[in-house]
């Protein structure tokens, strides 16, 4: 049996996801395997998952994936190259996963490969360094040092899903991992695109709009009845916490700033001026956000600094794995991985307990992220949320 591994945000699990596994199963059969590394309740745009991880585990599960191992926030909420680092890492630790799968919009390896080998070599980092001398921003500087040496088969990077496919093959040269990338083309509405529905399949972001702001048009066939009823019940958004976040964010000294992660080149400085004069998190974001400073690396900074991590807090590499749910397949690879496994597997809450100090630091760290997601949800004061320390794998 084939093992296919996902790194993913699933945030929140739609048709174009499911789209994906199904044609999984037509290339690698239907009996294989699917296992997912997820973005917990914090996702790489610097926000909360529109649901909690465990609800979106839930959906992942039912649309088709077997098994889904938690990707903590120190990876999951982090730049395109940590974000992939953390995921190759979980997936290779399984001893299982002989595959990494991910969608693109080449669809094709072979430019990505092309351009993951240039992004390694010591001219593309000089002349990213020239670049980024010049005041253009990272992903500015790191196209034309592409284009320095790739020419024009450096336009595979100006698409975000391709962008992500590249740092996953860099990760996996990096790790040397076992395992073999495949990539399917990607379909329907392209990354954070806002368009309306009608089409095959829309974006997470068109989705997200629609079920923070109210929106009571139909979402089928993007999401399942259920889905939807769920996510519309109780969405979670950093935005619903804003006066904790800026309460949080005041009460930080200059040099705190300093040490978020990708707070070099004066933004911890201009971050922290902006902070003191916005009265929303959109003014935050634009009062700090230049040619230099992308709108990302910014939010995920203000996300940061809000959980009150440092870029001191994140190891080279997550761990241990979390389950956070499994089908009747995932669990035969849980059996599986009692031996295979290279990190430590914490399938109930209670396991965590016999971690090594360093590991449980880990755990612990993500336990209070998940406690301060809880403040973010729209239900805040009305329903219970979920606890890291209590919550139990969902078993489909």
């Amino acid at each position: 049996m084939r093992t296919i591994g996902i790194i993913s945000e699933y945030n929140p699990f739609h048709s174009g996801h499911r789209y994906q596994l199904e044609e999984i199963r037509k290339v690698f059969g239907a009996d294989c395997a699917i296992v997912c590394a997820m973005s917990g309740n914090w996702v790489q745009r610097g926000d909360a998952g529109i649901a909690d991880k465990w609800s979106r585990t839930k959906m992942a599960l039912c649309g088709g994936a077997d098994l889904v191992l938690d990707l903590p926030t120190l990876w999951a909420a982090s730049s395109a190259e940590t974000f992939a680092r953390g995921g190759v890492s979980l997936l290779d630790a399984t001893g299982l996963v002989d595959t990494l799968c991910f969608g693109s919009e080449d669809g094709q390896l072979e430019p990505l490969e092309k351009a993951a080998e240039a992004l390694q070599t010591a001219d593309w980092q000089e002349a990213l360094r020239g670049y980024l001398a010049k005041g253009l921003s990272f992903p500015a500087a790191r196209q034309k040092a592409a284009e320095a040496l790739l020419g024009d088969a450096a336009a595979c990077l100006r698409h975000p899903n391709n962008n992500l496919g590249i740092e996953y093959l860099r990760a996996m040269k990096d790790l040397d991992s076992y395992m073999m990338p495949y990539t399917i083309l990607r379909v329907g509405a392209a990354h954070d695109d806002q368009q309306d529905a009608g089409g095959e399949h829309v974006s997470a972001s068109y989705l997200r709009e629609q079920i923070l702001h109210g929106d009571n048009s139909p979402l089928t066939p993007y999401l399942t009845p259920e889905d939807a009823l769920e996510l519309r019940a109780d969405p979670a958004s950093l935005a619903f916490c804003t006066k904790g976040v800026l309460a949080r964010l005041r009460s930080m000294e200059e040099a705190d700033f300093d040490a978020l992660p990708d707070s070099g080149e004066g933004l911890g400085r201009k971050l922290y001026l902006a902070v003191q004069e916005a009265d929303t998190l959109e003014q935050v974001y634009s009062l700090t956000k230049s040619k230099r400073y992308t709108h990302a690396r910014i939010r995920r900074m203000v996300l940061w600094a809000f959980l009150g991590l440092t870029e001191a807090d994140r190891p080279a590499a997550p761990p241990y794995l979390r389950v956070l749910g499994f089908s009747s397949r995932g669990q035969q690879l849980l059996k599986q991985m009692k031996t295979t496994s290279s990190l430590p597997v914490i399938v109930k809450p209670a396991h965590a307990a016999k971690l090594e100090p360093e590991a449980r630091r880990v755990f612990d760290l993500e336990a209070r992220c998940t406690r301060m997601y809880d403040l973010c949800r729209m239900s805040f004061g009305k329903e219970p949320g979920k606890n890291e320390y209590t919550q139990n794998p969902v078993r489909i």
